[in-house]
This record gives structure tokens, C-alpha cells and sequence, in this order.
């Protein structure tokens, strides 16, 4: 029984031994299994980790490429190089912004982008020297380039008229049909309510106000006169023209009227304000102005031989015959004109007579046989007498 018990017990032995060799032998083999798992496990994770990282910067590229497709532009927008080839016109309107002149330069295909001209007008700080207007440019320019051109005033298109002073409204038109190669039947059709009159005008005559004057390609006949009309107000504005007017007792027209007679009779600056004063010391006696250039005007004439038949001419425009001052001006008077009409020189003199008018000298005098005197030195000149 004690064998049976060593045999029970060395079974014991063994079985424990067994069952320790087992669980040495399970538990090596466990562990290698375990540490190739967990090489394994790591060399998925290092791949994973490798894949996500590989994967976050080919976001990150592809961000970043994003970022700079986005902001490239104005970072460094589009440009031509040179100075471009062929011609094309464009119109900048009023009041556009260096944006807006870009937008529309880069639709003309002058520059590759507005961004590109902006950025050049910021560059040289000339934002503020641009101007409206209708210019002529090339296709395929440098910003820089095309704004070099905006700034010359060779490139604009542009026709320049003069306006003299002292031009009646027929001669006016006529001048402007030459020089800008708008209709003339145009000019003379044009709707007077259409080019923005004073109210206390009954025409243009008088309201053509004389300057230098640009016509662009597209204006009409209407945009022209308006613009005239326009300069006439922004003058009447800066002289306070109503309120000084009522100074020396007329009505707005009748200091046009006034300084259009001044501007007609010529002389020197120096002369108008005498000239206002004779013309309001004659109204205020009552006796007729007895102006030549209105009999002229009436006549629609030029000279400076008025005789005594032209002063029987029956016209509301012969201060000769009529009293008081015409129905309206004779003519488009200037600046100086207005300012003379407006401020009198103070004088007794009821006559003045430009009696050298190649050397534009005028006499005043209040006595009427110095008058005579003057008028015969006048035809002398002109050799009349």
C-alpha cells in the first residue's frame, strides 16, 4: 500500500510534475506567441501610425496647396509682361475705382487681372491721379504698363474745343459742329429743356458759358451744351450771380444780359466795369442805351461800321430805339464780363466809344460833344470819316 501510496504519490509527483512541465512548456510556448503578436501588433501600429501620418501630410500638402491657389492671386496676381500689341479703346466712367478701372481693363484683355492693376496703382500711390475718360491701350500689357498710359494724357481719346468769349449762340454751334464732327442739325435740334437752364433762362444765349471744353468719343450734341450749361452754373455759384445781381437791382438775366453787352462792346478788362457803369447810369436817366452790338446782334451782323440806317433796324434788340435792356444777352460773356456786370465802376460817363479798336482803346466821357469827338476819331480809324 505504501508502494501503491509512493506509486499514488510519485503519480502525484509526476502528475504535478507533468502538470508543471505542461504549464513550463505552455507557458513557454505562450510567451513566444505573445512577444511575435505583440512584434506583430507594433509593426501594424508603426504602419498604421505611418499611414495616418503619410495620409495627414498629403492633407497637409494638399492644404497647403489649396491655400496657396487661394491666396496666390492676391499674394501675386496675373500679369502680362511688355508692353502689349494691337489697340483697343476703353471708357473709364466717372467716379470708378482703381478696382473697377482694373476690372474693366482686364475684360478689354489690356491686363491679365484687375488684381495685377490694383496692386500696381497701390505700388506707385497713383490711385488718386486717375482720371475718367476714353483711353487707347494695347491688349496683353503689363498692369504696369497700362497704367503708365492712364496717366498720359496722349492716350486719351479726345477732341479739345475752345469757346471764346463774346461768341452768340449760332456761332458757338457752328464751332462746335467743326471741331468735334458731331451734326451741326443736331446741335441746332437739341431739346433746351434737356441741358439743364437756369429757370430764368429763356435760351442758350447768354448760358454757353466760354472755355476749353473736352468732347469724348459717345458724347451728342446735348451732352455737350449740358456741360456748357453746367460750367455757366457752377461760374453763376462762385460769383453769388442772384444775390449780387439784386445788388445793383436786376434780375439774374438781366446781369447776363448786362455782362453779355460788356463782353459784345470789347475793350480791355480794364474797361468793363466803366462800361457796366455807363449802361446803368443811361438806365437809370431814363435815355436809351444806344449799344452798337445790339443793333449788330439784331442784324445778325459783325462790323464795326454801324450807321445810321442800321439804327433804325426794328428790333426789341435796338437799344437805340428802345429803352431799357434787351430781351435777353446778345452773347456768351466770360467770367470778367460777369464780375464787371455784377460790380460797377463808380463814374458820371453816359458814353464811351472804343475809338482805336485795332489797339482796343476806349474813351468815357459824360459830356456828349467829347462823344462826337470820339465817335469821328473812331471813323478815322476805321477810315470812314
Amino acid at each position: 500500500m505504501s508502494e501503491g501510496s509512493a506509486a499514488e504519490g510519485q503519480g502525484v509527483d509526476l502528475g504535478s510534475a507533468g502538470h508543471e512541465g505542461a504549464g513550463a512548456v505552455s507557458g513557454d510556448q505562450g510567451g513566444g506567441t505573445t512577444a511575435e503578436a505583440g512584434k506583430s501588433g507594433r509593426r501594424r501600429a508603426a504602419r498604421k501610425a505611418g499611414l495616418v501620418a503619410a495620409g495627414l501630410a498629403v492633407t497637409l500638402i494638399a492644404a497647403g496647396v489649396g491655400v496657396i491657389v487661394v491666396v496666390k492671386p492676391y499674394l501675386s496676381p496675373a500679369d502680362f509682361e511688355g508692353r502689349g500689341e494691337g489697340t483697343v479703346t476703353v471708357r473709364i466712367p466717372p467716379g470708378s475705382s482703381a478696382q473697377a478701372i482694373g476690372v474693366a481693363l482686364a475684360d478689354a484683355g489690356v491686363v491679365a487681372s484687375a488684381g495685377s492693376f490694383v496692386r500696381a496703382t497701390e505700388d506707385r500711390a497713383v490711385t488718386g491721379r486717375l482720371r475718367p475718360g476714353t483711353y487707347r491701350l494695347r491688349k496683353g500689357m503689363a498692369a504696369t504698363a497700362a497704367l503708365d498710359l492712364l496717366l498720359d494724357a496722349g492716350s486719351r481719346v479726345v477732341k479739345r474745343v475752345t469757346v471764346p468769349e463774346g461768341m452768340r449762340v449760332s456761332e458757338v454751334l457752328a464751332r462746335l459742329a467743326k471741331q468735334t464732327g458731331l451734326s451741326l442739325r443736331e446741335f441746332l435740334a437739341v431739346d433746351k429743356g434737356l441741358v439743364g437752364l437756369p429757370s430764368y433762362a429763356p435760351g442758350l444765349e447768354g448760358f454757353l458759358f466760354p472755355a476749353t471744353y473736352e468732347i469724348e468719343p459717345g458724347d451728342t450734341p446735348v451732352d455737350v451744351l449740358a456741360a456748357m450749361v453746367e460750367r455757366f452754373g457752377a461760374e453763376a455759384r462762385r460769383l453769388r450771380l442772384a444775390e449780387q445781381a439784386a445788388r445793383v437791382h436786376l434780375t439774374p438775366l438781366e446781369a447776363v444780359t448786362v455782362a453779355s453787352m460788356i463782353q459784345a462792346e470789347g475793350g480791355t478788362d480794364a474797361d468793363y466795369p466803366k462800361i457796366a457803369r455807363v449802361i446803368y447810369n443811361r438806365l437809370q436817366r431814363g435815355t436809351p442805351l444806344e449799344i452798337d452790338s445790339t443793333v449788330l446782334y439784331a442784324q445778325k451782323r459783325r462790323t464795326l461800321r454801324v450807321t445810321e440806317k442800321d439804327t433804325k433796324v426794328d428790333s426789341p434788340y435796338n437799344t437805340y430805339r428802345r429803352k431799357g435792356l434787351p430781351p435777353g444777352p446778345i452773347a456768351n460773356p466770360g467770367a470778367k464780363a460777369l464780375v464787371a456786370a455784377l460790380n460797377p465802376a463808380d463814374g458820371d460817363w453816359h458814353w464811351f466809344v472804343t475809338t482805336d479798336p485795332a489797339h482796343r482803346i476806349t474813351k468815357f466821357t459824360n459830356k456828349e460833344s467829347e462823344f462826337v469827338r470820339y465817335r469821328e476819331e473812331l471813323n478815322k480809324n476805321l477810315g470812314t470819316s
